[in-house]
């Protein structure tokens, strides 16, 4: 993890949905929960916006994160976070405490390299990505803010599978751990240029002259 983040946060004392909203409109902050590690579940408040800048960071999705709530510093990870349906705002977070012996299940971006230089886009393919992320399973200390998919040596009509992703310690692919090796990019040509190499080889069947029939 190259990047630390830090939120500051109150506990909230009054609850429910009403206080809830007041507290968004006039108080701009986010209600949230922090649950697990053991610990009774706790809801907390944090100014809206730190929680929007916060956000704006891939890596945010997929670290361990530092709640400051009333002073007491907790380590935790993002699970879930509800945004307005067209307003830049966000509604609500939920967070789960970790602990360092206990195996985390993350979902992490993939990261994929090479697009230029893969044999099937100089054909003319485009790259589809089918997954832009994958479930994982690992201690927090070997915790990563993403994986990376290696392209370059990705041929016309081929796919990259999750087994293709070549894992660092201590991780582990949840679907993989389900017999589920699922497609993750694949290149094609473009349907256009598949419409048009159509005609023209059925073209080139009907001009191409029939063989002469043997005399017996």
């Amino acid at each position: 993890m190259s990047e630390v983040y830090e939120l500051h946060a109150q506990v909230r004392e009054n609850l429910g949905t009403g206080h809830s909203r007041r507290m968004r409109r006039l108080e701009n902050k986010t209600p949230a929960v922090i649950y697990g590690g053991g610990e009774e579940p706790e809801s907390i408040a944090i100014d809206h916006n730190k929680v929007l800048k916060a956000i704006k960071n891939e890596g945010f999705y997929s670290s361990i994160l530092t709640l400051d709530v009333n002073g007491k510093k907790q380590k935790a990870v993002l699970k879930d976070i509800q945004r307005h349906p067209f307003k830049p705002k966000v509604v609500h977070m939920d967070f789960q405490r970790i602990s360092a012996k206990e195996k985390l299940t993350m979902h992490v971006p993939i990261h994929f390299l090479g697009e230029d230089s893969a044999p099937g886009v100089k054909q003319g393919g485009i790259i589809t990505h089918l997954e832009n992320g994958a479930d994982i399973s690992c201690l927090p200390a070997d915790l990563p803010e993403f994986l990376e998919l290696d392209l370059s040596t990705l041929e016309l009509d081929a796919s990259l599978h999750l087994s293709d992703i070549k894992l660092p310690k201590g991780i582990e692919l949840v679907d993989l751990m389900h017999e589920n090796d699922k497609a993750v990019a694949s290149i094609h040509l473009p349907r256009a240029a598949v419409e048009e190499e159509a005609p023209a080889a059925e073209a080139e069947s009907e001009e191409k002259p029939a063989e002469p029939e043997e005399k017996s």
